[in-house]
């Protein structure tokens, strides 16, 4: 785990993360993918996660399980935060200077569109396997 530390483009919001698991998830999702044009690349930042600029976030309620946070003056993309746990997904690309990042899970695998593939090997989840295991939380 390390702490790190970033901001939006524009630097309205600020982001100190305590917790930064450097073994990232990619979600293939069409949700994620409408959201930023691509898959999401998240690191796991827990909860102990301090926003400033918080007046210029705006959450959207994406799922029955989370929300979707992001900048209104730039659009950056901020969070993806669990709603019962607290605990956020921030894209990896937002901290440039961790290391030793590593590709851990896939998820919704079976929504991967056939224009692209990884060839690093991971853990992967179907769509009905995660809403199994989310339907566990509810």
């Amino acid at each position: 785990m390390t702490h790190s530390k970033t901001n939006c483009l524009c630097g309205a919001v600020k982001i100190t993360a305590e917790e930064v698991n450097p073994k990232f998830t990619v979600c293939h999702c069409q949700s994620c993918r409408t959201w930023g044009g691509a898959p999401f690349f998240a690191v796991k930042c827990g909860t102990k996660v301090q926003i400033e600029g918080s007046d210029k976030v705006k959450t959207y309620e994406s799922s029955a399980w989370a929300s979707r946070g992001f900048c209104i003056e730039c659009g950056t993309h901020l969070f993806f935060k669990f709603k019962e746990s607290g605990e956020y997904n921030m894209p990896a690309g937002m901290f440039p200077n961790l290391n030793d990042l590593e590709m851990d899970m896939q998820y919704f695998s079976d929504m991967r569109p056939s224009y692209y593939c990884f060839s690093n090997k991971t853990k992967e989840m179907t769509t009905a396997e995660i809403m199994a295991h989310f339907a566990e939380k509810m």
